[in-house]
């Protein structure tokens, strides 16, 4: 990345090692039993993907070697820096290169990177022990951390907060546990099945980064409001309270277009996802309707107005909706034309559902079939 002064504009190893430091202590469990659980997890996901496969009927590539990493808090950590750090490559970039001809912008190299990277392993830290598993579309591969090779991607399973979660609502640990990886399975089978959808996201996220046109003290502000609500510098519900997110602050008209159409995809995906783990989960997880009502009054009611308030400041209360919206939409077109019918969703970007056909799947349904057989 172009640095000035020799700094970067976000200090990433100063960001791990804060996120690190910072995030709490997963579960106490014995070493045994922390073998175990990874092994069991292991063996989940594995068997995740036959029940996917048979339930979506889509295959992905067998010469796909995308890996599953079974990852402590820390390790989440590292994972997704990687990620970010090559993902916004682009944007810090831009903002580097404006900042380098403001006044100051030698001393902004050399404090503002370390300023941002402890704040943002704030965030990190935060998020860190929520998160109960995640398939990485755009890492990149390292010893510590393999992906695959095929352009990247690794699937990610949280270990402590699995168990955390599956011992604050009381459920079978071993439904519980496969129930997760049914979830996570299924988004690696969304990618490794559609050759193309990576490389249509990651255009996708590029172009609506190019747009962006916002200070860069803009968009470093509000990563310190988040920090500073995180860390109890702002009164609980303050933070967010403009109805502003992060992701809200960089849009352009082009990029509402963008936002408009990456929405649509993440709340199919989510939703797919959802749709899958409720369809496979009446065979394989004996309590499967109780982990989803306990589960589902989780989600709804999150862990306090600090969560609430740092949820809507980071755009995350728009991921619960994509959930929400995305099952709804993938329901609803199954009930009319089956599971083949649905899957002709994956055909190419012109068929995937636009961010109205989301809410209104009977039009997706009249677009892409009526259009197919006409």
């Amino acid at each position: 990345m172009t640095q000035i002064g020799g700094a970067e504009m976000v200090d990433w190893n100063l960001a791990v090692a804060t996120a690190t430091r910072l995030v709490r202590p997963g579960p106490e469990v014995s070493r045994d039993e922390a073998r175990a659980i990874v092994a069991e997890l292991r063996r989940h996901a594995k068997a995740s993907e036959e029940h996917v496969r048979a339930f979506t009927r889509m295959l992905p590539d067998e010469a796909d070697d995308t890996p599953v990493l079974v990852v402590d808090r820390p390790g989440w950590v590292r994972a997704n820096v990687a990620g970010f750090r090559e993902l916004l490559k682009p944007l810090l970039e831009k903002m580097q290169e404006r900042r380098a001809g403001s006044p100051g912008g030698a001393v902004l190299g050399a404090v503002g990177g370390k300023v941002t990277g402890v704040e943002l392993g704030m965030l990190l830290s935060f998020l860190a022990s929520r998160v109960l598993g995640q398939y990485e579309t755009f890492a990149p591969a390292s010893r510590e951390l393999p992906a695959s090779e095929n352009g990247g991607g690794r699937l990610l399973l949280v270990a402590p907060n699995i168990v955390h979660v599956e011992r604050e609502l009381d459920v079978q640990p071993h439904d519980f546990r496969l129930w997760v990886c049914l979830h996570e399975e299924t988004h690696r089978t969304q990618f490794t099945a559609v050759p193309w959808l990576r490389d249509h996201l990651e255009g996708e996220i590029q172009s609506f980064l190019q747009e962006t046109e916002v200070d860069p003290m803009t968009v470093l502000e509000r990563i310190r409001e988040a920090a500073q609500s995180l860390a109890g510098g702002r009164p609980e519900g303050e933070a967010g309270d403009d109805g502003h997110s992060i992701v809200e602050l960089v849009q352009t008209p082009a990029q509402r277009e963008i936002l408009g159409r990456l929405t649509a995809v993440m709340s199919l995906l989510e939703g797919h996802a959802d749709f899958v783990m409720d369809g496979v989960g009446p065979a394989v997880v004996p309590s499967v309707t109780e982990i989803r009502e306990k589960f589902q009054q989780r989600r709804a009611k999150g862990a306090s107005r600090l969560d609430l308030a740092l949820r809507k400041l980071l755009g995350l209360d728009a991921k619960l909706r994509q959930y929400r919206d995305g099952e709804r939409f993938v329901r609803a077109v199954v009930e009319q034309v089956g599971m083949d019918g649905f899957n002709r969703v994956w055909t190419s970007p012109n068929t995937l559902p636009t961010k109205a056909e989301i809410s209104k799947p009977a039009d997706w349904v009249a677009r892409v079939h009526r259009k197919a057989e006409s």
